[in-house]
Parts: structure tokens; sequence; C-alpha cells
């Protein structure tokens, strides 16, 4: 059990408090309520820009690792469709010099040319590298067009295109900031050896001043329900065909989420997974094949991903892929099985939750999703799943007018 405290600043900054004194680490978790779903469909990338640009300093320091890693501390970020998450973490004697740096960052940081061209080219390497010079590296690019035809979630967190980043300009950037770097657009997670007073004081000596600020959150078009089977081939320089089928499941807070997320443990997930003994090992059509799910907090998908072998062609692989879910529909998952995935996922979660910086993001993904309580009824969800609903949802879920399939062709 998680036990936590929470409160609200006046400028309207969320507070979570976790006290651990059995560890002499701090965290400081920031989760800003803007993701790649928040951009606009003409300058996408920019949520993923900031995650660098918060690191190129503020109007009061210059360098903000520097000023981190003298106090021993440590920290990163990650952006994803729905959030942008930051963290801290350093000995609990001076967590004072995160409150410093991160409310600093979040009162005002320094907008120059200078900085932002730095940091596009960063952002424009990594696109290169990761999606662009990498076999398969643009998979991600093209099936997210074919599935989503509405939703922002049709593009990467990276952004659309390079042009997209190249194009950015101070004005555009201040103005994101403006919008979304608001404290209350902000969820602060305070966790680790440290007592709710001294937390409170701290957040009142250091965030509170930062001036409120309205956040518009622009809506954006929710994805109708597909109706017919999507399909996409492509021809690259890669060393074997890979095909990559994306069914559509529902969001985070949907009834069918820990469902598909078992489902995709059943199938795909280690040596022991239905479609490694049958199609890898047995058959031997593929060379790997993977299940895993997007876990969005809209609804997202369920992707199944494979590479097939030098001899195999593509319909005989998918058929193979077709015949093990229409049996899985047909039969189900023996209470073995399903015993299975449920003890491996509690005990992963478990484990997890021993580190304080897990704990911490949690809180504040948690909160995020409307309910701090979700952190301490996650195991509880998975453990409600029966072999029945495994059945039905993988009979609503796993049809192919409820799929996009990408044949990703090597060229001979």
């Amino acid at each position: 059990m998680i036990q936590y405290n929470e409160f609200r600043l006046s400028n309207g900054l969320q507070v979570i408090h976790h006290e651990d004194p059995s560890t002499q680490l701090c965290v400081l978790n920031v989760l800003y309520k803007v993701g790649s779903r928040n951009e606009n469909p003409d300058h996408t990338g920019f949520a993923h820009l900031f995650e660098h640009l918060m690191f190129g300093g503020s109007i009061n320091v210059p360098e903000f690792d520097t000023e981190l890693q003298a106090a021993g501390g440590e920290s990163n970020a990650f952006t994803s469709n729905d959030i942008t998450n930051y963290y801290i973490t350093l000995p609990a004697n001076n967590i004072e010099t995160g409150f410093w740096l991160e409310s600093d960052r979040m009162l005002s940081l320094d907008f120059n040319q200078k900085s932002l061209d730095v940091q596009k080219n960063v952002v424009i390497e990594e696109f290169k590298e990761r999606y662009l010079n990498q076999p398969y590296g643009d998979i991600w690019l093209k099936i997210l067009p074919l599935a989503y035809q509405k939703h922002p979630y049709n593009w990467a967190t990276i952004g659309k295109n390079i042009e997209h980043i190249e194009a950015s300009n101070l004005e555009q950037v201040k103005a994101f900031f403006e919008n979304f770097y608001a404290p209350e657009n902000a969820i602060l997670v305070v966790a680790g050896n440290i007592g709710l007073e001294k937390t409170k004081a701290l957040c009142q000596k250091w965030f509170e001043p930062i001036p409120a600020r309205k956040t518009i959150i622009p809506p954006y078009l929710q994805e109708p329900k597909q109706t017919e089977a999507r399909r996409e081939h492509v021809y690259e320089d890669v060393p074997v065909n890979l095909i990559l089928k994306a069914y559509k499941m529902g969001g985070r807070m949907d009834n069918d989420y820990f469902d598909a997320d078992l489902l995709s443990d059943i199938l795909g997930a280690g040596k022991s997974s239905r479609f490694f003994n049958k199609l890898v090992k047995e058959l031997g059509l593929f060379s790997e094949l993977d299940t895993y799910i997007s876990g969005d907090v809209d609804p997202g998908l369920f992707l199944i991903e494979g590479k097939l072998m030098k001899d195999v062609d593509f319909e005989t692989a998918e058929a193979a892929i077709l015949k093990e879910l229409e049996f899985l529909k047909s039969e189900g998952v023996t209470k073995v099985e399903l015993e299975k995935v449920q003890n491996k996922t509690e005990t992963n979660i478990h484990f997890g939750d021993v580190n304080v910086l897990n704990r911490a993001m949690k809180l504040a993904f948690a909160a995020f999703l409307g309910d701090i309580s979700l952190v301490n009824t996650e195991v509880g969800s998975y453990l409600q799943v029966t072999t029945k609903s495994l059945q039905e949802v993988a009979k609503n879920m796993f049809r192919e007018e409820n799929c996009c399939t990408l044949y990703y062709h090597a060229k001979p």
C-alpha cells in the first residue's frame, strides 16, 4: 500500500507527498499535462522538444545539470502521447536544491535563439538516428497515420517529420511554455525521506510564488470506430520482411485495458508464449514475434510485430497469426495460463514499487488520470481478470475490420 498526502497551492499546483523514512533519497517528480496529443497538427514535436529545452537552463540557472550534480543529484525526463514527465533524485539532505531548480524552470526558461537552435539540432539528430537511419525505425511513423485518421495519436511523440522541428521558432516555443508549463497544469510529487510539514514549507517557499497562469487545452478529435480493415505495403532496405498488425483497444481507464495487457503476455511475451511456441519454435515462420500494447490514455493499440523467416511469404505468415487468434477466440485461455501471467504481473508491480522514484511517477500518473488511489488498485484490477473476460475481449478486439496491417517488405 502506497501512503500519500495531497494538497494544492494557491497558484493551482497539485502536490502529492509520499514519505519513506527507509531511504536516504528524495524524489521530485513533475508531471505536465501535455503530450503530443495536445500539439497543433501543423507544428508537431513540441512536447518532446520541450523535454530537451527544460534542461537548457533558466534565466536564473544557466546550467541545470551542473547545479544538480554538485548536490549529488541526477535527473531525466520522458514524453508520451499524453504527458511530459520530469524527475530529480537527490540525497534527502540536499532536497531543497531540487525544489530550487525545478521551481525555477517552471517559473521561466531562458528563451534565446542559441539554446533553441542547439536543442532543435539534438532532436533532429535523434529523429534521424532512431527513426530514419535505423532498420525498421520508421515503422511507428507509418503505422500511426494508418491507425488514426482523426485523433492526434496520428503522429509519433517526436513529431510528424523533421520539417516541423526545423520550422519551430521562439515565438511558438514561448507560447507553448506559457500555456502548458503552468502550475495549474502540473502535478508535483515529493517522495522519499521527507516529512509532510517540511514538504509543505518548501513548496510554499519555492513553488507558491510562481504566478498562476490559465491553461487552455485545445480540443482534439476523437477517433471514430473503425469499420473496415486497413492495409499498407512499404518497401525499404531492411534485412527481412516484417509484418505489423495493430488492433484497436480501449484506453487506460476502459474496462478491457487490463485484459488486453494480459493477452499481450499470453500471446507474445517470452519463450513460453503461444506465438513463440507455435509460430517461431514449432512452425519456424518467424525469427521473432512480439505482442505489446501502446498503453495510451485514450483508446490505443494492441500490436503484433513479427520478422518473417527468409523463405516465408506474407500470406502464409499472416494466416498463421490469424489462425492462432481464432483459436484463442474459440477456445479461450486456460486457468493455468491466466494465473501465470497474473502472478508475473503482480510480482513486477510489487518489485517496481520498491523503488521510490517508481512510486513517485505512479502517484503522478494516477493523479493525472483523476484518481490517486489507482496506485493501490492496479494489482487488484489485473487479478480480477478472468478466462471468460479474456475470451470476450479477444473476440471483440481481434477482428480484421478492427485492424490496421503494415507489410514491411525488404527490397530484393
